[in-house]
């Protein structure tokens, strides 16, 4: 089955407007089973996969996600590039609410989880090179499909990824501020992580959602402003997308 372009889902994207000929795939795993069933479907003649992250009806949890779970379903299906997307909180000035990033680095604040398909008797301890945690090569391509598809993106962050599924208080916001993070969310580790185990490539499409804590002039976060910022820039991925299938 050849698939050109897998795609994970965050908070916002449970489905993937304009997929042709669509297919439900079931599956399970070694490691127990994915988030959902991964949606199959054509996006103007190239065949993608679809994986909503936190289920189609928001029902997991952050840290309850089995992130080897879903890597490994993609993988057996023979995906070789992913992207994941994921809301997150801006830190930098020019990371604001609405704002699409590209970030190419991270700094993984989250404890307890799954982080390796190592973790389990008998397997394999590979020792990845993490020293850049996201596909140079699909990054790229991804700015280059931004720039053809007049989609803004800021090239580069650092993404700084915690626990959840609480938000951050403002003196662990300006921790990871004094750390060089410039975006801050909950799903970013460890799927990079396990998608460099698995040799794939995987690049990350953050969609800013709110200002973090004591950033920005919002004296507090509002729920509904996160969910309309969300919208807002979530119709911005099927352009991306789409330019990234066709360039």
């Amino acid at each position: 089955m050849s698939i050109d372009l897998a795609l994970i889902g965050g908070t916002g994207l449970y489905r993937f407007p304009g997929l042709k000929d669509v297919e439900r795939y079931a599956t399970d795993t070694p490691y127990g089973h994915p988030s959902d069933a991964i949606v199959l479907g054509r996006v103007g003649g190239r065949r993608i996969a679809f994986l909503a992250r936190h289920g189609e009806g928001h029902t997991i949890p952050p840290h309850r996600v089995n992130y080897r779970a879903n890597l490994w379903a993609l993988h057996d299906l023979g995906v070789r590039r992913v992207v994941g997307v994921n809301a997150v909180g801006g830190i930098r000035d020019d990371m604001g609410p609405r704002v699409l990033a590209v970030p190419d680095q991270i700094i993984d604040y989250t404890h307890d989880r799954l982080t390796s398909f190592s973790d389990v008797a008998g397997a394999q301890v590979k020792h990845i090179d993490f020293s850049e945690p996201y596909s140079a090569t699909l990054r790229r391509d991804l700015l280059a499909a931004a720039a053809r598809a007049g989609v803004a993106v800021v090239d580069g962050g650092c993404y700084g990824a915690t626990q959840g599924p609480r938000l951050e208080t403002r003196a662990e916001i300006a921790r990871l501020r004094r750390d060089g993070c410039d975006l801050v969310g909950m799903t970013g580790m460890p799927e990079a992580a396990l998608a460099r185990e698995l040799e794939l490539e995987y690049a990350c499409i953050a969609l800013v959602a709110n200002w973090a804590a004591g950033c920005g002039d919002e004296a507090e976060i509002s729920l509904p402003e996160i969910y309309a910022n969300l919208e807002a820039a979530t119709k911005q991925v099927p352009v991306l997308v789409g330019a990234l299938l066709g360039g």
